[in-house]
């Protein structure tokens, strides 16, 4: 990534104040080396992934970076990592040094593609055409632009396995907003894989899915927390295909029995925020949470691990079996 002179400045210093805040209140321990990220079954997996949202960095919340930095650690001492998926909010204001904190810890992962989903608060504060070029530039740089994208919703395969990116198609504040032209691309994206597993991935999630309104703390306004309007038309695309499944952010949730769902035979999984102190989950709560993935022919294993401290938490696990495609 490039910085100009202003974005650089502020970027020296946040690491000015962010060596500052460390210095009085400590460093989180580092990640364990001694049981690092890799399969169950090295010789049967076909696709392993990180899946976390809302990193959220900050160039004036330090505590968020501390979590980052230790994740971060995890996954670059994993023996396989073939995608890294943010579901959204990367950045806390969208702001061009703050997407290049988060850049230098996810960079250089080998063998690896990195898969950006844009949320409310990196498209929030400036116009659209801003956000599309800054996400996107970001987004390309990690990946050493190589198969470039252009827009906030986009599709690609790693390992034969497609993923779809939903992104809004106009600047709002909480929900999003995806457009007939978009759903109508879903549609099609969707149907073209014959019942392979497919993995869509939102910020937001659908409607009354995950204890909403409840997890967004408004028990009346149904559409609190979800995608919005097109809530409901996202849902009936998704749930005529076979094997999809549903990746979403937002609701800074922990692990507990509204992390997983299926609607029909649609499966919905809602990841934790990795650098914000997650709430709300029956199981487990606080930061640096996320799932590893681990793709099987029969079944789809979303393993959830403690990035920033290496743990697994195999009671939070969740198993998606699949169905024979077409």
């Amino acid at each position: 990534m490039t910085l100009n002179i202003i974005q650089q400045f502020f970027l020296k210093l946040f690491s000015l104040f962010f060596a500052m805040s460390v210095s009085v209140s400590g460093t989180l321990a580092p990640p364990s080396t001694e049981n690092p990220i890799k399969p169950k079954d090295a010789e049967n997996v076909k696709l392993v992934f990180a899946a976390f949202g809302d990193t959220q960095i900050s160039n004036y919340m330090f505590d968020r970076y501390k979590a980052y930095n230790a994740a971060m650690e995890d996954l670059h001492a994993s023996e396989r990592m073939d995608a890294v998926i943010v579901a959204g909010d990367v950045a806390e204001n969208g702001l061009a040094e703050e997407y290049q904190l988060v850049y230098d810890g996810l960079k250089g992962l080998e063998n690896c593609r990195y898969i950006m989903s844009a949320g409310n608060h990196d498209i929030r504060l400036r116009s659209y055409k801003q956000v599309v070029k800054r996400f996107t530039e970001f987004s390309n740089a990690l990946n050493n632009n190589v198969d470039p994208v252009t827009a906030l919703h986009f599709s690609e395969r790693v390992n034969g396995y497609k993923f779809i990116v939903l992104g809004s198609d106009k600047a709002t504040f909480e929900e999003a907003y995806i457009s007939d032209e978009q759903l109508a691309w879903l549609d099609s994206e969707l149907a073209a894989e014959n019942g392979a597993p497919t993995f869509v991935i939102c910020h937001q999630p659908l409607k009354l899915t995950h204890d909403l309104p409840n997890t967004w703390g408004n028990g009346t306004n149904l559409n609190a927390g979800s995608v919005g309007d097109q809530s409901d038309a996202i849902k009936e695309i998704l749930t005529k295909y076979e094997n999809v499944v549903f990746i979403t952010g937002h609701l800074h949730t922990g692990f507990g029995e509204a992390s997983y769902e299926t609607i029909d035979k649609l499966h919905i999984v809602n990841v934790p925020a990795l650098s914000i102190e997650n709430k709300d989950g029956s199981k487990v709560n606080g930061a640096g949470l996320g799932y590893i993935v681990e793709v099987y022919d029969n079944e789809i294993i979303f393993r959830a691990r403690n990035l920033a401290t290496g743990e697994w938490l195999t009671e939070c696990d969740e198993v998606i079996s699949l169905t024979s495609a077409n």
